[in-house]
């Protein structure tokens, strides 16, 4: 195959999850561009940037914000809605279970067998959905999140957490009594499990919450976001980037030079970008690209299109290299889950490199969900 056979199944995976709002965004031209009834949106990454770090003139805590989706759910204190000095000291407190070490291991923890098994049924010749993979691997991450046996987070469970994030659209900028009495229930349910981990020892995240400082309520909001956002985010990716990698014919090229498998996911993540937009609230007079902008506007940042201006996917020249990640944000507000995230995703590589010769059996997009991906990518080695 080759980058445009990648690039055009991105596209279809990009349509089949808004197959109205992605042509429609991707037909303006211009960086900035005032949309009636959704907000402004703003496709340049300098300009996309400069947003983002400027945290007195825009907000995620705000009319059209992540807070008006999130905090009826989640409740007020989450890095999702907060800013300023209470979102920089739970950012501190969350802060270690980040670092390499801890992520590493509880990767290896989670993760580990599984894609041992997923190494081996490559190399045997079977066929394997990187789909299914996948999100058995993010429900084994949840487990360990929620202080749960993993055998208790099964695909029904996992299915009723993406139904949640499928109530979000770009023209919905809160959720319906009904959708919230749904979402409320799941966070319920996965809440008392963690609040017993919570009260229980340190060998559980929540329980490490507890001992990094974190009270309660700071802990079951940090799960309940994890949850909501991040696991889908790597159902999403791994499988997307390792169809980009057997279409585009780079999978044999990283393998035999490994030197730039990093080039390689950081590409990925720059032209598929997961969570293609972000939102904010605009909480002074501003003006970007020309465009000024009022307090109470949404302020729609369209990484995925900023990303994308770089050109298709090219490790050996590495584009992404310009963006210093934009694809996980900026500023205050840079992904504090980013490596734990960049840990799952390398632990799959692994697994996949060590089978080079894979083809795509068959694939499908998924049809209108939040976060672009496939219900199913089966692979097997040529």
């Amino acid at each position: 195959m080759s980058i445009a056979s990648a690039t055009r199944w991105e596209q279809r995976v990009l349509r089949a999850a808004h197959p109205i709002a992605f042509p429609l965004l991707s037909a303006i031209r211009s960086p900035v561009r005032r949309i009636p009834g959704l907000g402004v949106l703003v496709k340049d990454a300098d300009l996309l940037r400069a947003t983002l770090l400027d945290t007195e003139g825009f907000t995620k805590n705000g009319p059209g914000a992540p807070s008006d989706l999130w905090t009826p759910v989640l409740g007020p204190s989450v890095l999702l809605n907060m800013e300023g000095a209470e979102h920089a000291a739970l950012r501190r407190k969350l802060g270690p279970l980040f670092a390499p070490a801890f992520v590493d291991a509880l990767v290896a923890e989670s993760l580990g067998a599984a894609t041992r098994d997923l190494a081996d049924a490559l190399a045997r010749g079977e066929r394997v959905d990187l789909v299914a993979h996948s999100r058995r691997g993010a429900s084994a991450v949840i487990a360990r999140l929620v202080g749960l046996d993993e055998r208790v987070i099964d695909d029904e469970l996992f299915a009723r957490v993406s139904r949640v994030t499928g109530f979000v659209t770009l023209a919905r900028p809160r959720l319906t009594p009904r959708q919230l009495g749904i979402a409320r229930g799941i966070l319920a349910e996965l809440g008392e499990h963690a609040r017993r981990a919570y009260a229980g020892d340190e060998s559980t995240v929540p329980g490490r919450m507890r001992a990094l400082g974190l009270d309660e309520r700071e802990a079951l909001g940090a799960v309940g976001a994890f949850v909501l956002t991040g696991t889908e985010t790597i159902v999403s990716y791994v499988p997307r980037l390792a169809a980009i990698l057997i279409d585009s014919g780079w999978l044999p090229r990283l393998a035999a030079s490994p030197e730039q498998v990093d080039a390689a996911v950081a590409e990925g993540l720059r032209v598929t970008t997961p969570s293609p937009m972000m939102l904010r609230s605009v909480v002074q007079p501003r003006t970007i690209g020309g465009v000024a902008v009022r307090p109470g506007e949404r302020i729609l940042l369209g990484t995925y299109w900023a990303n994308r201006a770089l050109g298709e996917f090219d490790p050996a020249t590495n584009p992404a290299a310009q963006l210093k990640q934009l694809w996980f944000g900026a500023g205050s507000h840079f992904c504090l889950g980013a490596p734990l995230a960049m840990a799952q995703i390398r632990l799959t590589l692994d697994a996949l490199l060590g089978t080079p010769t894979l083809r795509v059996v068959s694939r499908r997009p998924s049809r209108g969900v939040l976060i672009p991906s496939y219900a199913s990518l089966v692979v097997e080695r040529s």
